[in-house]
């Protein structure tokens, strides 16, 4: 048995393991797809703000330079009408060299009323600035010697409450630094929006937002905005960040829902192959017990047929070759002959009955009857030979039990077998009792010995057929193990049951149980 559970569960194991563990990698691998599709998806729009802020970098060269050639009301007009071109620019910064003392401002029209006095404090504050940047500067000159024009964002800068981002140019021998300093959020809201929103069309929600979290602006409007999955730096800002969602339903949720779903559907094939494999199991032992009992019934049942017939033929023997001077002696040897005769008679309507029974061919003639009637009668066969057994054999009977519809051929039957099991399995104090009554509108017969019990884990065995207790005395005393069978299919076709109580060592009581009608 335990070869076959080996056989049939360590494949189911090793397939559920094999399922748990691909399980685990295809999550793996579609989260790292989904992150992928995210990081991808923040890296365009880093890379659209990034191609926006390089266009006005040059547009700033070029705009510096025309600027030169004109006269102070051209310049003024030129520097309105390009201010106007990139809304969210606030200021651009021109500088010939990190210690420049002349460090040129323009201005929005919207701020380009200064006092002299903020343009001397713009003018140390981005001194000091293009000082404390000095490394981030000649990086950015290494750069452009290298054919490659970078811009780089100083993130405290505190210009107008902007962010700058600095630019070099050196050409013809002429080195500039260029600062321009962009309002993020109005960057945001007037130039990366409808990008964004074009990215995120209807399936994420991509988020910009401020370190701590003053402001945010969102691709989509509603109210209740799905929780952030990912975010990234944005570049051009240091201190603002990119958010992206998935609408609905998230990647994370179908996942957990895909792998919740998987799981249940494992656990139920893993219980359905262990049911399986326990009904195999079950019926695979049920067969084998099987065997063994129609092993130990043909051992119990040659025994039984050869004890009668050895008798018979012996005492038959004695009296034909006339060994038996006596008539007395003749008489006790023809009552023995007789007995065994009975018994094996006995023992082969056992069998036909149970073989007519298991064909479904025994035929019972239910008719109006009175159970002590069939109690008395079978009192009155048993009386005389149980006594001469040493047996102590009563009746106690309840003569108020109305007439049932019986076979009475079958009923006696049953109580003859519950008579020689207690006959048989009785030990020292030989005591049978019949009794008959009355209980919960059911009428019953039951037959009561003192006998030595049957073991509380036997007790609902002791009905199926060739069954026999294991242990003790009720094995050692041989039997066919259909008695009781018989009893309880004659009780089924009868519409009643057998009940059992019984305690090692005081004995047993079966009692036949008829359901009373209203009538």
């Amino acid at each position: 048995m335990l070869i076959l559970a080996a056989v049939i569960l360590l494949p189911i194991i090793f397939f559920i393991t094999n399922e748990i563990t691909s399980l685990n990698e295809n999550e793996t691998v579609i989260n790292r797809i989904y992150s992928d599709q995210l990081d991808a998806i923040l890296f365009s729009v880093n890379q659209y703000s990034e191609d926006i802020i390089s266009s006005w970098a040059n547009q700033t060269e070029i705009f510096l330079d025309k600027l030169i050639l004109l006269d102070e009301t051209d310049s003024e007009e030129t520097i309105n009408d390009f201010f106007l071109s990139l809304p969210s620019l606030n200021m651009i910064i021109s500088a010939d060299s990190i210690n420049d003392n002349k460090i040129e401002f323009y201005f929005k029209a919207s701020i380009i009323h200064i006092q002299n006095e903020m343009i001397d404090s713009l003018n140390i504050e981005t001194k000091k600035l293009l000082s404390d940047n000095e490394v981030l500067i000649k990086r950015l000159y290494g750069y452009q010697r290298e054919g490659f024009k970078k811009i780089e964002p100083v993130s405290d800068s505190k210009l107008q409450r902007s962010n700058l981002l600095l630019l070099v140019s050196e050409a013809d021998n002429s080195k500039k630094i260029y600062g321009l300093v962009i309002d993020p959020q109005q960057f945001i809201q007037k130039i990366l929006s409808p990008k964004i929103q074009q990215i995120a069309g209807n399936e994420f929600v991509i988020s910009v937002y401020d370190s701590l979290k003053n402001f945010q602006f969102n691709s989509h409007k509603e109210i209740d905005l799905p929780k952030i999955q990912q975010e990234k730096a944005l570049w051009i800002f240091p201190d603002y960040r990119l958010g992206i969602s998935l609408f609905g339903t998230t990647i994370e949720d179908l996942v957990n829902q895909r792998t919740t779903t998987n799981l249940i559907l494992i656990s139920l094939l893993t219980l359905i192959l262990i049911a399986g494999v326990w009904f195999v199991f079950r019926n695979i032992k049920k067969e084998v017990e099987l065997a063994e009992v129609k092993s130990d019934f043909v051992s119990n049942v040659s025994h039984e047929l050869r004890t009668p017939l050895s008798l018979i033929s012996m005492f038959a023997e004695t009296l034909e070759l006339n060994r038996v001077k006596t008539e007395e002696k003749k008489k006790e040897y023809y009552s023995i002959i007789s007995q065994e005769a009975n018994r094996l008679g006995r023992i082969v309507n056992t069998i036909l009955n149970f073989s007519k029974m298991e064909a479904g061919k025994r035929q019972y003639n239910f008719v109006d009857s009175y159970l002590n009637d069939v109690a008395e009668n079978v009192f009155g066969s048993y009386k005389f030979h149980l006594e001469n057994k040493g047996f102590v054999f009563k009746i106690i009977k309840d003569e108020t039990i109305p007439i049932i519809k019986l076979d009475e051929e079958a009923i006696s039957e049953a109580i003859v077998n519950l008579i020689d099991n207690a006959v048989k399995y009785s030990d020292q104090k030989k005591e049978i009792t019949i009794r008959t009554g009355i209980e919960n509108n059911s009428a019953f017969v039951e037959v009561e010995d003192k006998g030595i019990g049957i073991p509380e884990a036997d007790q609902k065995k002791v009905f199926d057929k060739f069954f026999r207790v294991s242990s003790g005395l009720v094995h050692n005393t041989k039997g066919t193990g259909l008695g009781l069978t018989l009893v309880k299919h004659i009780m089924d076709a009868h519409k009643g049951k057998v009940e059992l109580n019984s305690e090692i060592g005081k004995g047993s009581i079966f009692r036949l149980i008829f359901p009373l009608t209203k009538s």
